[in-house]
């Protein structure tokens, strides 16, 4: 009789202990994913951006910069480009300062519309200049979101997505010892978004080095694609002609061969 209630008392306890575990595990959901140094550290870096967007708009001459705003149609991006083609010559430096701390602060904090300003580098500078260009702003972006990331990103990524962070852990740890191959193929490929690649890669233990030539190399063939059409920018209607079947299929081809090393690698291994 007394082994029965001692049982019952047991269970009890462990009905008690499992819904206060289930109450804490609501309560830090609810909480604000990021610390106060957290908060302090990335409201530095945005402040390091509009310390450099003001100098440059110092050392730019009197003028109506109404028209200065991130492009998100391209109707706004066409309004941009015809403003800025005037400046692009007689301020040349300071267009392209502006340009840099404009996409690398958007990749920073994953803000939407990378793809126009990608349009806008072929608009303004040419296919070679505009594709060095990009894949120059997107790799430092990339890379500023990756050490931003790694220092206070944590919680706000398994808050965010955290099936998606499971897999891709998964992923990196099956394909460890042709990790660069593999980075290749998510940035050559629609995979996963290269946003959550930038704040998950540090958190999943991908190798700095191996993130920034896989974004560096991976990155070259879809903005040599965007850049191109922005030469062409009045004869788009959407963004969905910038990637016809050719192109994406391309992309695939490309993204195919490189992860085909890690595929032979797996099959090989006992």
């Amino acid at each position: 009789m007394m082994n029965n209630e001692n049982e019952r008392d047991a269970k009890v306890s462990g009905l008690v202990g499992s819904n206060t575990n289930t109450n804490t595990t609501i309560v830090n959901n609810n909480k604000f994913p990021l610390s106060f140094w957290e908060v302090t550290v990335a409201s530095s870096v945005v402040l390091g951006f509009i310390i450099g967007l003001l100098g440059v708009y110092l050392t730019m001459p009197s003028s109506d910069y109404s028209f200065l705003k991130l492009p998100r149609s391209l109707e706004d991006l066409q309004i941009l480009r015809e403003n800025l083609e005037s400046y692009t010559s007689d301020y040349t430096a300071q267009v392209l300062v502006g340009y840099c701390i404009v996409y690398i602060f958007m990749q920073t904090f994953m803000i939407p519309g990378t793809v126009f300003m990608s349009l806008l580098a072929g608009s303004l500078f040419g296919v070679f200049r505009g594709v060095a260009l990009v894949v120059f702003t997107a790799t430092a972006g990339a890379s500023s979101c990756y050490f931003l990331s790694k220092m206070i990103g944590r919680p706000l990524v398994f808050s965010l997505w955290p099936d998606k962070l499971n897999f891709f852990q998964a992923q990196v740890a099956k394909r460890r010892e042709r990790l660069l191959n593999y980075m290749l193929f998510l940035r050559l490929t629609p995979t996963l978004p290269n946003t959550f690649i930038n704040v998950a890669s540090p958190i999943v233990d991908v190798p700095y080095h191996i993130f920034f030539f896989g974004t560096l190399i991976g990155l070259i063939p879809a903005a040599y694609v965007t850049v191109k059409a922005g030469i062409a920018l009045g004869e788009l209607q959407s963004i969905g002609d910038l990637y016809d079947f050719n192109s994406i299929a391309t992309l695939f081809l490309i993204g195919i061969v490189s992860i085909t090393p890690t595929l032979v690698t797996k099959e090989k291994s006992p």
